[in-house]
């Protein structure tokens, strides 16, 4: 008759699922550039309003829709550190910045669409300018996003230069504002050069020029959350330090591998071992603790039982 085996002894072979592990500084940075941006896109639209400027206008309500995408990002942090202990979800909330990334590059590629469709009216139907105006709230909300661009950007820098480390919840923040930044000078190029040289033409140029690169950060960043939402495959690199570590052993191969992305920090890997000799599976699992990204391995160990079961006996 078997024993029970008490709870405590059964901790040794567990592990927690919390695959959140987003810094909590990213959170508080995101919340104080939702309240800028959400205060210059106030400022903005009341200016475009009073001196009935609809550039300003216009980029008044782009910020708004900045401001709502920030909003999303600033969301699924909470809920992710909230629900970061919850069972129900079964490799932790580590996908849910994911998401939020992924939402917001809906929200932005929609922005893009829609300033280009403005900018290619105005190519054609020029609409009067309060220039001095429109350049000095122009140039105040330029100072917002390069504060807010400095905010959210030495962090996102730090952790871009790790592959394994990307917050997407934070970049997709950070494009916002990078992309908001981004118009801002367009719009004072165009109204300085439209003061000076009557270009009325060149705030409609620039304004689908700008929709085209914001469109491009935003395809890119649907891929890359896309991806993981998906649980496609991790990058090569790793899949390949997996298999080069495992197979360092004499007279064993890897019969099958999964290897995933929980989070934007986090990697799962189940994979199945073929050998003449098998080690314990805690044997092969020491062998992945050099690999800092993984964090979920299940491993299985098949005995070969025919010599020539092996690729290369």
């Amino acid at each position: 008759m078997s024993r029970p085996m008490h709870t405590t002894t059964l901790k040794k072979w567990q592990h927690d699922h919390e695959f959140n592990r987003t810094n909590a500084s990213n959170e508080t940075k995101t919340l104080r550039v939702v309240i800028l941006t959400a205060a210059m896109m106030g400022l903005e639209i009341a200016a475009g309003a009073y001196y009935g400027s609809m550039a300003l206008l216009a980029d008044g309500w782009h910020m708004g829709t900045h401001a709502a995408a920030l909003g999303i990002s600033l969301f699924a942090y909470a809920y992710a550190r909230k629900h970061a202990s919850d069972p129900r979800y079964t490799f932790g909330t580590g996908k849910i910045g994911v998401l939020g990334g992924f939402s917001s590059a809906i929200v932005l590629q929609v922005v893009a669409l829609a300033m280009m469709f403005e900018a290619a009216s105005r190519l054609f139907n020029p609409r009067s300018i309060r220039f001095a105006e429109a350049i000095a709230v122009a140039v105040l909300g330029l100072l917002v996003n390069l504060l807010s661009v400095r905010l959210l950007g030495t962090e996102h820098e730090h952790e871009s230069s790790h592959a394994h480390n990307q917050d997407h919840n934070l970049r997709a923040a950070y494009m916002h504002v990078l992309a908001d930044a981004l118009t801002s000078v367009l719009a004072i190029l165009a109204l300085l050069a439209g003061r000076f040289f009557g270009w009325l033409w060149l705030d409609a140029l620039t304004g689908i020029l700008g929709s085209l690169v914001i469109s491009k950060w935003a395809i890119g960043l649907l891929r890359d959350t896309g991806h993981i939402l998906l649980d496609g495959r991790s990058d090569d690199k790793l899949v390949d330090q997996i298999k080069t570590t495992l197979e360092s052993e004499a007279d064993t191969r890897l019969s099958d591998l999964h290897v995933w992305q929980m989070s934007s920090h986090d990697a799962a890997a189940i994979i199945s071992l073929v050998t003449h000799d098998p080690r314990p599976v805690e044997h092969y699992r020491t062998l992945l603790q050099n690999i800092p990204e993984l964090k979920h391995v299940t491993i299985e160990v098949h005995k070969c039982q025919d010599a020539q079961c092996i690729p290369g006996d």
